[in-house]
């Protein structure tokens, strides 16, 4: 499916003593502005890039942002979405990113992204954006002939979003990129625009970054597992927020649909969706492998296993939830974080294009 995916480095064991990253290693990723994380965002996201920002050495650094211009390519409650964005930051520093450490700030407030991004449009090529899959699920189109009918519907932002992504990325010239694996395909674009890039223009300015897979597998809806976890699904049932209290998410936990099948406990996505994204949910916070839970839980009830995950849910979000609380008291602490996260991006983004600019001829250099 993808042309370079020895390119693709699989982090499945990140806890492990055994990873480690390159030093000088520039990371970058972030994350869509829908308001508090729900456990789906944390151990998906913020527990992964926690866990790898604790193993970065001085030389390297880590930079995540706020997503919020990709918010606007699908129509969004204007009004509500400034209060998200800021609920999204005061979100990843409560999941134990430090701002100290960890350069974290709002995607909209670094012009930047946009001015590289038009640079790179004259890089990338039509059919590659054709093939991308995101947009074509945001857009509701599957068939090829969906597509040639519905293209002209299509808005531009949501056709040409996997550019903005190719920016956010090489604006920064990162090594590394820590994504989910629906974000893949974007990555090999990334890689694809840069390529172009340096060809076309006889250099090697742009590295060609890795991917970083979560070693998490996707978490699901509690009620439906045939559909991922959601901040936008009116039933709370689905899900888990870090700013639920303890007795909520053993609640939902213990509702949870699993099966009817007796005998022990498997993983199997296909046959026990229900089942599996309960072992998935307690391996990501044990820290273990599916196998690892697999041979723990394997003579459980499913009685048991619910009470596992539901205790296991409680203890890890204990923190997150106290620390988040605080911290949306403290909008202006907040709004301080925020600029300071974008001045330290910004130093970065301003100097490399700079040079994107003078490459191609823009600087203001006589």
């Amino acid at each position: 499916m993808f042309r370079r995916f020895v390119s693709t480095v699989c982090v499945e064991y990140v806890n492990s003593s055994s990873f480690s990253l390159p030093q000088g290693s520039m990371l970058v990723s972030g994350i869509q502005p829908t308001g508090s994380f729900h456990l789906g965002n944390y151990l998906g996201a913020a527990k992964t890039w926690h866990t790898i920002a604790r193993k970065l050495d001085s030389s390297s650094q880590m930079i995540l942002f706020i997503a919020d211009l990709h918010s606007l390519t699908v129509p969004q409650n204007y009004s509500v979405l400034k209060r998200q964005r800021f609920e999204a930051y005061a979100s990843l520093l409560a999941c134990g990113l430090d701002p100290a450490k960890v350069t974290i700030y709002h995607q909209a407030a670094l012009p930047e992204h946009t001015q590289l991004q038009w640079a790179l449009t004259c890089f990338a090529g039509m059919g590659l954006l054709n093939r991308m899959t995101q947009w074509k699920a945001k857009a509701g189109v599957k068939t090829e002939a969906e597509i040639q009918n519905e293209l002209g519907a299509v808005r531009l932002g949501l056709f040409a979003y996997p550019v903005l992504m190719a920016a956010d990325v090489l604006l920064f010239n990162a090594t590394h990129v820590p994504v989910g694996q629906d974000q893949v395909q974007h990555l090999e674009l990334t890689r694809d625009v840069a390529s172009a890039f340096n060809k076309q223009t006889n250099t090697k300015f742009f590295r060609s970054p890795k991917t970083l897979m979560a070693p998490a597998n996707k978490i699901l809806n509690l009620r439906d597992p045939s559909k991922k976890m959601s901040k936008s699904d009116p039933d709370e049932l689905t899900k888990i927020n870090i700013t639920e209290d303890p007795t909520s998410m053993r609640t939902k936990i213990m509702k949870a649909t699993t099966d009817s099948i007796d005998g022990p406990l498997t993983f199997d996505p296909e046959q026990r969706p229900g089942i599996s994204n309960l072992i998935t949910i307690y391996s990501a916070i044990a820290n273990q492998t599916i196998e690892e839970t697999v041979s723990q839980v394997k003579d459980f009830s499913k009685r048991d296993l619910k009470e596992l995950v539901a205790e296991a849910v409680v203890k890890e979000l204990e923190e997150p939830n106290r620390i988040y609380k605080e911290l949306v008291a403290s909008p202006d602490l907040l709004h301080k974080y925020s600029l300071e996260g974008a001045d330290k991006a910004r130093a970065v983004a301003s100097k490399n294009l700079k040079e994107v600019y003078k490459i191609l001829g823009m600087d203001m250099e006589t």
